[in-house]
């Protein structure tokens, strides 16, 4: 097991923070942070830009060369391995060989198939001190939808709901504006921006009329907007289908009733009913297969009871206002009656904090717990 200095931590941490911001640009790519260090000096840094463009090596090559330096005889500290393969760019091992960078620390290796190891190996058969697994658990957050994409065939997906103390998203008439408030609702905004995609619900459009974009602040890519009407309730003429970007994702497979969303500019994903339902599951794989890392659930009970149910839920993003709406309102998650306390989904707080005059928990499926 190799041994890494507190420098090594100190530069990966950096590294770490650059792929952060480069997420949402470099996907359905994972976005890479790379710092090269020399002597004890950060000489060049860069993170993934959007597909077919740099990667995060190629950057802080890039950068070291802009500043005046040489890469020869650095580290470079990346938060995935390095690509050994041929794609949209050449491999970046190859590059990093050919700069004389003298050793390369990877937080994790690259669990694509056409990676998977070759990276490191490559760059140890060409003489450079080749590692992996520096951060790997820090490296493994940042990079989740990428990884989950690639390891289990789905997104990661994070539900977010607004609800009040006595967990009521709305009115019986259906009235929710504005439960959280405008801090809350801007914080949604950053996290929608975060994401490749945003799920809704037949209900919610005809409820709500959402437009299920980024306004505030603005995004550089708007998130694909996904709208589930298996029965294809909803009117081609609302607002998630204006402006391009938007799926509907439906059992219905009667070009009839379909070309009036196709004429609109709406792409069309046709699924396949599981006991009586559109197949979630289904839904998720092909929402992979189109490069959509991170997923975003922004929807109503029904569908968060049925996602959540079906172990779909990666995490909840959960926002409470210091309020009560009574008992006669509408709630969170849709789901048969429980004849046990045993059969409740059981969740764990990773975070909690307060965001304006509401609540924001961070809450993640426990182990067994559904």
């Amino acid at each position: 097991m190799t041994d890494y200095s507190a420098d090594d931590y100190l530069y990966m941490q950096r590294a770490l923070r650059l792929a952060e911001g480069a997420t949402r640009r470099a996907a359905p790519n994972p976005g890479v942070g790379c710092v090269l260090v020399r002597d004890g000096r950060v000489v060049g840094e860069g993170a993934t830009l959007a597909v077919g463009s740099d990667h995060a090596e190629i950057q802080a090559i890039k950068d070291c060369l802009a500043r005046g330096e040489s890469p020869r005889g650095a580290t470079a500290y990346v938060t995935l391995e390095p690509c050994s393969h041929h794609g949209r760019t050449p491999p970046c091992a190859e590059r990093l060989i050919a700069e004389g960078v003298a050793r390369v620390v990877a937080a994790m290796v690259d669990p694509y198939h056409e990676v998977a190891g070759r990276g490191i190996a490559m760059l140890c058969a060409a003489g450079v001190d080749a590692s992996a697994g520096l951060m790997e658990a820090e490296a493994r957050r940042v990079h989740r939808g990428f990884l989950s994409r690639v390891e289990r065939g789905r997104p990661w997906v994070t539900l977010k709901a607004a609800a009040t103390l006595d967990g009521k998203t709305a009115l019986l008439n259906g009235r929710s504006k504005w439960i959280t408030g405008p801090e809350a609702r801007l914080d949604v905004q950053r996290l929608r921006a975060a994401h490749c995609a945003i799920l809704t619900g037949s209900g919610t459009v005809l409820a709500d009329d959402p437009q299920l974009t980024v306004r505030e602040p603005a995004a550089a890519a708007q998130p694909a907007r996904v709208v589930l009407d298996g029965d294809l309730r909803t009117d081609p003429a609302a607002r998630v289908y204006r402006g391009g970007g938007a799926l509907l994702a439906t059992c219905e497979a009667d070009e009839g009733r379909l070309s009036a969303f196709r004429r609109n500019g709406v792409d069309v994903l046709t699924l396949a009913r599981r006991d009586g339902r559109a197949d979630l599951a289904e839904l998720l794989t092909r929402l992979a297969g189109r490069g959509v890392n991170e997923l975003m659930v922004e929807a109503g009970a029904g569908l968060n009871g049925a996602m959540l149910r079906a172990g779909l839920v990666d995490e909840i993003v959960l926002y409470l206002a210091p309020s009560l709406a009574g008992d006669a309102g509408r709630g969170l998650f849709a789901w048969p009656a429980l004849t046990s306390l045993e059969d409740k989904t059981k969740l764990e707080i990773a975070d909690v904090a307060k965001v304006g005059a509401d609540l924001r928990l961070l809450l993640r499926p426990a182990a067994g717990g559904a």
